[in-house]
């Protein structure tokens, strides 16, 4: 059995990620999470954005980022 790191299966931990905390994003929410999230993804990287359903185009606001996905604040317009 072997383990790859890396490649073209999600960012590494190394990798730098395409959000950043305090920044604002606009994004189509794809899917909703078992949670009821809904996950938007920026080249890629999943973030969750709570109060949101799938098909939106939505502006939110990253409060944080892990090392396989983000978790963002929905903006109100």
């Amino acid at each position: 059995m072997s383990y790859s790191y890396g490649g073209s299966r999600g960012y590494g931990f190394n990798q730098k990620k395409p959000v950043e905390v305090d920044k604002e994003y606009e994004a189509k929410i794809e899917d909703i999470s078992r949670r009821g999230d809904g996950i938007a993804k920026i080249e890629g990287f999943i973030i969750f954005v709570p109060n949101t359903k799938q098909g939106e185009q939505v502006k939110f606001k990253i409060t944080r980022v892990g090392n396989r996905f983000a978790i963002g604040e929905l903006v109100q317009a």
